[in-house]
């Protein structure tokens, strides 16, 4: 469905993006993880042809982003990190606006509203003005919108960024739902637990290449089952063991304190780029 190779952007000396070749397939739900500044954003610009290729080809559901970009664009969803909803409209004007823009004609409009908004739990809400909405129910009507005009491809940048834990697991529910219905979907997070929960694969991203690619299982498993966290100074250093029996014995013959658990993806990311995801 989304298909990369060689993609190159850079402003002025800086390499926003080195050399990237990728494929996600139909239906697949795929991480894009990295820390502030990897290239993400600018992947994402891209691949929506919000931002030119500087180098490389881009094909979404098979059309060219260059030579095809009306058609490679009516591919697209996206969900942008940032809320950029018309406050002073309702849940149905927002989602009026973009099938008008997509061409939609009046009844397909009201149908694919009220399919949507009974979708994301929203019908109820269809009159009221988005500025009373909460955080939440206001990432919910992000991703009804960008399913309006049916794309093959759902875009997500930071789609839970500031979201209690409560509501962002709701949103993990309704981003599940979406795949299984059968949209390809491309993610990028800066929650890691995120991605290990929601992704079949995973990039990672970092300096404008892609320095790891693989399920967070597999990821995970290159390092070993158990971790131990334990101060070294001011600084906290992690040991990987394949069984907990081993990482506790090695625990209990440390002389300060430490903790004991298991391996993670921040982990993974961690030990193959020595940044954090978080930052």
């Amino acid at each position: 469905m989304i298909h990369i190779n060689q993609l190159q952007k850079s402003y002025g000396k800086v390499k926003a993006v080195n050399g990237i070749d990728l494929r996600v397939e139909a239906g697949e739900l795929f991480a894009f993880l990295g820390p502030n500044g990897a290239g993400k954003t600018t992947t994402i610009r891209i691949l929506t042809g919000l931002t030119r290729i500087g180098y490389g080809e881009v094909r979404i559901g098979g059309h060219d982003i260059i030579k095809a970009p009306r058609e490679a664009k009516r591919q697209c969803g996206l969900v942008p990190q940032h809320i950029n909803l018309d406050s002073e409209l309702s849940v149905r004007e927002n989602l009026e606006i973009h099938g008008r823009l997509f061409g939609m004609d009046s009844g397909q409009r009201r149908r694919k509203i009220e399919e949507l908004l009974a979708y994301v739990e929203l019908l109820d809400r269809i009159d009221t003005l988005v500025k009373q909405l909460s955080g939440g129910l206001k990432r919910r009507l992000m991703i009804a919108r960008a399913l309006m005009h049916e794309p093959k491809v759902l875009f997500l940048d930071e789609p839970t960024v500031g979201l209690d834990p409560a509501i962002r697991r709701r949103i993990w529910s309704l981003i599940k739902r979406v795949q299984q219905d059968g949209t390809t979907i491309f993610l990028t997070t800066h929650y890691i637990e995120e991605a290990e929960f929601l992704a079949a694969r995973v990039a990672f991203l970092d300096q404008g290449k892609i320095v790891a690619l693989d399920s967070p299982q597999a990821l995970m498993d290159s390092l070993g089952k158990w971790a131990v966290d334990q101060m070294n100074g001011e600084a906290m250093q992690t040991q990987y063991f394949a069984s907990r029996e081993e990482a506790a014995k090695f625990a209990a013959s440390q002389n300060c304190g430490v903790s004991l658990r298991r391996v993670n993806l921040q982990d993974a990311f961690l030990s193959l780029t020595g940044k954090k995801v978080l930052s």
